[in-house]
């Protein structure tokens, strides 16, 4: 039988009228909240310790960041770097945060569009002795959707796409945080290298001391005092030598964990035997054009400003709980008392329907939402405006570090020149008898600590530069 037209077309006519329901609503829809522009934060034009001319935002992009630990010029250290993007397990757990909050992005993008679901649905019924009396059979499709008439569906879109960013941001950073550390812990070691080789010279040296000091007791000329001063000398730069041996070992013991190494199963080249450090400490110049624009390419202003734009799109969501949802819903299906008249069109069933809910009284419930929202976005934008500030002190601060360790530099070389002649003329002149003993100690000492001084403070300008590098978000690098 052919069901009238009137029924035929009653199911179109009510799906225009909702979507006609639908559209005049979303008329009345108030746009989502745009990103905000980051908070204004008092930044300078250049920096205060910077040097020579500003250089335009535009040429700032071409600006390389990528393999910045090369600059020192040290291949062990490139292989150790390489290491760490894929061995370090706090990256690797950064990276699957960062994973979670894409899937968190898509899971909110799905709520944008309707849910469809189908069911099945078999009874046989019986009576006395077991004899079939009824069935029934049931096949159904059905779909529910909220249209994003107020905006929240799509603000919480938005919030999830700027935690995602956020989370991005904050992956970078724990890369190059993981990085630096690894770097200055193997500059720390060659530094020690360094040191541990120029005090073995010490105490070679030392040890001629003793044995020329022996000589003189035994042939009478001197007291066993110069003898028992020389022992304690070499005694101690003896012990010295120890206590970097046990540094040494526990810097190579932190660089094993940041390659995802076992410490027991991990060495470092040891380059101090042999008398000298093998690789040169090479510091990377600051460049005379240092903009004060590199630092939007720091990931943690990067995450905090994506944050920024998160608390806004969470306001956004709070804003729309003040009005009504909506929601559609339809269902279509078949049904028969047998398998065999389930697909008769005359058994075909329809539903469409369309409800609108809106909260009259919450006790003050949302007023309390909102008021929290507002303070969130505060929050992250004073947040903001703080990681700007530190990133522009931790900048001043190596960029001072760099230019007076520069100096201290040509002042230390001029003192361990004076003082290791200054030692030799002393020792001649103990030798033929001209001075006591504790002035070959006190001319021996300052020349040692003269040179030491001049070995750390190598060591000190490449930490300054691995710091700068991370201070300016990962490293300069003109093309």
């Amino acid at each position: 039988m052919t069901a009238p037209s009137h029924a035929r077309h009653q199911p179109r006519a009510l799906l225009a009228s909702l979507l006609a329901t639908v559209l005049a609503l979303a008329g009345c829809a108030t746009a989502p909240a745009a990103d905000p522009p980051p908070p204004a934060v008092d930044t300078p034009v250049a920096f205060k310790q910077g040097e020579g001319a500003w250089v335009p935002t535009a040429s700032v992009e071409v600006l390389e960041r990528g393999t910045w630990w090369e600059l020192f010029g040290d291949p062990a250290l490139n292989a150790l770097a390489q290491q760490v993007e894929v061995s370090n397990q706090n990256l690797a757990a950064a990276v699957a945060a960062y994973a979670q909050a894409r899937a968190l992005v898509a899971q909110q993008r799905a709520s944008l569009f309707p849910s469809v679901n189908a069911g099945a649905s078999a009874d046989r019924g019986g009576g006395r002795g077991g004899t079939p009396t009824r069935g029934s059979y049931d096949l159904s499709i059905g779909f529910s959707w909220e249209p994003d008439v107020w905006g929240r569906l799509g603000q919480a879109v938005a919030a999830a796409r700027a935690s995602e960013q956020a989370s991005a941001a904050d992956l970078a950073a724990a890369r190059l945080s993981i990085q630096g550390e690894l770097a200055a812990n193997y500059i720390a070691l060659r530094g020690i290298d360094q040191e541990r080789a120029l005090l073995r010279q010490i105490v070679q040296g030392l040890e001629r001391t003793l044995q020329i000091t022996g000589n003189r007791y035994e042939a009478g000329i001197v007291a066993r005092t110069d003898v028992l001063q020389a022992q304690t000398q070499l005694a101690n730069a003896r012990a010295e030598l120890l206590t970097l041996d046990r540094q040494r070992a526990q810097l190579e013991h932190a660089v094993a964990v940041l390659v995802g190494r076992a410490p027991g199963n991990f060495a470092i080249e040891d380059r101090s035997a042999g008398g000298s450090a093998a690789v040169p400490a090479l510091v990377p110049d600051v460049p005379m054009q240092l903009p004060s624009t590199l630092l939007l390419r720091r990931p943690d202003i990067v995450g905090a400003e994506r944050r920024v734009v998160l608390a806004n799109a969470q306001r956004g969501v709070a804003r729309s709980a003040w009005f009504p949802s909506l929601r559609l819903s339809g269902s279509s299906g078949l049904g028969a008392a047998s398998f065999a008249d389930v697909f008769s069109a005359g058994n075909l069933v329809w539903a469409l329907g369309l409800s609108l809910a809106q909260t009259v009284f919450d006790g003050g419930a949302r007023e309390a939402q909102l008021d929290s929202a507002r303070a969130g976005l505060e929050q992250a934008a004073a947040r903001y405006r703080q990681t700007v500030l530190s990133a522009f002190q931790g900048v001043e601060d190596q960029l001072v570090a760099a230019r007076l360790l520069r100096e201290q530099q040509a002042l230390r070389e001029q003192a361990a020149s004076a003082a290791a002649l200054a030692e030799q003329q002393v020792m001649n002149r103990y030798q033929a008898g001209q001075v006591g003993f504790n002035e070959v100690i006190t001319a021996q000492s300052t020349a040692q600590n003269a040179r030491r001084s001049l070995v750390q403070l190598q060591a000190d300008r490449q930490l300054a530069a691995v710091a700068l590098i991370q201070a300016l978000g990962g490293g300069w690098r003109a093309p």
